[in-house]
């Protein structure tokens, strides 16, 4: 036991009793072990102070000094709890041989007991957990001896826990059975894993799941090949990854095969018709193997999600988490399983290093989305989706502070769920794009080819990038390249002058039609609209003017019967037509959308257009007194904050 712990281990006891007092909460602190007197000191910072040292701003993790490798959990699913109980044993690199500590991150989680040991065995350890620091959690500071290389946590997650979700049978499909799903992305593995929770580290994992025996888990690993639902199930992850792309599935689960490496695992209920909607897939596989290297996870599944998931999918390797709402009949909405494909490329495989890095992973895969799209679905297709992303940018740009618009956004301590925007994605695929435009396709794929297989299972910042990007794309185009321009994409606000703009020969078309339509010159039922696509119907209603009188709308809506479409994405833009102009006949439908559905893009707008006006308002909060309870906690705090609400409300 060093006289460097001896000495400092006091301090420590008494600041965070001095944290403890002057504390409304009751876990704000909290201590254990044998015994104080024996304790040796941990550190002498709180929680702040360790925020501040730490190399990502929102992680307390001192993973410079020492890292977390691999995590192996061994957990139990509770559903009447609503928790996750067991252990981690985390394996470590003593990066610094100094180093006398590990720091973990946690949020809402109940630790049991902390062992520090080796192969030969464990020991229980000194261990403290500081004060809670908002989105951030609580830290988890734990003594290592000079010998210790691997820490065993038992520890359950609270009912709350930001990252996972518990539906009740009365909230799933079938009404009979419950069903659990995570959500880690940006920092919430924290909330049902003590671990380094920052896109930094990269880990290994493996982990044994108990669940009701009627119940199939499934995690973001490789799985046994063999579905046996008896209870018991074993995952392993070989490759590194960022904690955030740990994640759990659990429900009553079926699976169909795609092709040979991918299949869909869902609720009986919608089964089929997901299978048939992505079938596509294995070619979506195949081209971007042929432009960007191979596949490097071994399989490719997707696991449909209630309705209640907040986001159009998540990228978990080798398991891709997905909405219901984009099973639409007619694999209008599959650019997102391209897009969380393309994520096994850009942002899985070469991952950005903090959360203001965010643009490198989902600018990249916005840009490879496009390219999955054109080359599968051809380029009429592409153009459409790639002008409705430009007018994203738009919207954006408009809404947001400038601040925000800069793609190496400069977070400090916010939460990153909040800033999430079109930004990171639409503006960073448009700079890609410019420089695809200047240096040509083939030349722009073969750096990026070069690119992905470079940084392969790294995590890298913005400056990392620039560095490659300079070394081998700027110095080998220079007629046509140079980092001002480049600087200027990524560190200034908006769209840098001359930037390229989408165009697509189909919208004209709709502006066309559109424009007869408003001046009264083309009735609504004269528009030729048998072979539009669900892109020509969103460009045909986006771009409506903000106020409208009721009998036009009451024409659009009898000549095409937009309350009642049974597309997601062409609902909600109508719905916002709808609560901007009063249209009492779409709110019953409203109603039914806002319950039915948790996808944070879809209902949040809706709810910020209600809160407009007081009558809305009323309405608003009505309907999500009763929608609450099925929304994931990052929907709720999205509406809560739409609607002016307390979390407490």
């Amino acid at each position: 036991m060093s006289l460097y712990k001896q000495l400092l281990f006091p301090l420590l006891v008494a600041s965070l009793a001095l944290v403890a007092a002057c504390s409304d909460t009751d876990n704000s602190v909290a201590t254990m072990s044998a015994s104080e007197a024996d304790r040796s000191a941990l550190m002498a910072l709180d929680s702040a102070s360790l925020a501040a040292a730490s190399m990502d701003v929102h992680s307390f993790a001192n993973s410079d000094a020492v890292r977390v490798t691999h995590v192996s959990l061994d957990l139990d699913v509770d559903f009447d709890a609503k928790q996750l109980a067991g252990t981690a044993t985390l394996s470590l690199d003593r990066i610094d041989p100094q180093a006398d500590r590990l720091v973990l991150d946690s949020r809402a989680l109940t630790i049991e007991a902390v062992e520090v040991g080796t192969a030969e065995g464990f020991s229980d350890a000194d261990w403290v957990m500081g004060e809670a620091l908002g989105a951030l959690g609580q830290p988890i500071v734990i003594a290592l001896d000079d010998q210790a290389d691997r820490v065993r946590l038992s520890y359950r997650t609270s009912p709350q826990a930001s990252g996972l979700q518990w539906l009740s049978p009365e909230q799933t499909a079938d009404k009979e059975n419950p069903f659990l799903f995570s959500q880690a992305q940006a920092i919430h593995a924290r909330s049902f894993i003590p671990l380094q929770d920052t896109p930094g580290v990269r880990v290994t994992y493996d982990a044994t799941i108990r669940t009701p025996q009627h119940l199939l888990a499934t995690m973001s690993a490789e799985m046994e090949e063999t579905i046996n639902k008896d209870g018991e199930y074993h995952f392993d992850m070989p490759q590194a990854i960022p904690p955030y792309l740990i994640a759990i599935g659990v429900g009553n689960l079926d699976f169909q095969s795609m092709s040979e490496r991918t299949g869909v695992y869902a609720e009986p209920y919608i089964l089929e018709a997901a299978a048939a909607e992505f079938e596509d897939t294995e070619r979506m596989m195949e081209v971007t193997e042929a432009l960007y290297g191979p596949y490097r996870w071994g399989r490719y599944d997707i696991l449909m999600l209630p309705a209640s998931f907040p986001f159009g999918g998540m990228e978990n390797p080798r398991l891709s988490f997905i909405t219901p709402t984009v099973v639409a009949g007619d694999k209008s909405l599959v650019s997102l399983i391209a897009h969380e494909l393309a994520h096994s490329w850009s942002g899985n495989l070469v991952t950005n290093s903090t959360w203001r890095d965010l643009w490198l992973n989902e600018g990249f895969t916005t840009y490879l989305t496009y390219r999955i799209m054109e080359e599968v679905y051809g380029k009429a297709r592409e153009r459409q989706e790639a002008v409705l992303g430009y007018q994203d940018i738009l919207n954006e740009l408009d809404a947001l502070p400038p601040e925000d618009t800069v793609l190496n956004i400069e977070l400090g301590q916010r939460d990153p769920d909040d800033v999430f925007s079109n930004i990171p994605y639409e503006k960073g695929a448009l700079f890609l794009r410019e420089l695809e435009y200047k240096v040509g396709r083939d030349n722009f794929d073969a750096f990026l080819k070069d690119y992905f297989d470079h940084f392969a299972f790294q995590s890298i910042t913005t400056q990392q990038f620039k560095d490659y990007l300079e070394a081998e794309l700027v110095a080998k185009f220079p007629e046509t390249l140079d980092m001002a321009r480049i600087n200027e994409w990524i560190h200034e606000p908006g769209l840098p002058v001359d930037h390229p703009v989408p165009e697509s020969d189909a919208f004209k078309k709709v502006d066309t039609a559109r424009a007869a339509w408003l001046k009264g010159a083309l009735a609504a039922v004269d528009i030729d609209t048998d072979n539009w696509t669900v892109h020509q119907w969103l460009y045909f209603l986006n771009n409506m003017p903000k106020t409208m009188e009721m009998d036009r709308l009451a024409e659009l809506d009898g000549s095409f019967g937009l309350t009642g479409t049974s597309n997601n994405e062409i609902a909600h833009s109508w719905l916002k037509i709808a609560i901007r102009n009063d249209y009492d006949p779409a709110f019953e439908r409203l109603e039914d959308y806002l319950v039915d559905i948790g996808r944070r893009k879809l209902i949040v707008p809706l709810y910020e257009e209600l809160a407009k006006s007081p009558e809305h308002m009323e309405f608003a909060r009505r309907i999500y007194k009763e929608a609450r309870p099925g929304y994931h906690p990052l929907a709720q705090g999205s509406v809560d904050e739409a609607l002016g609400l307390a979390e407490s409300d």
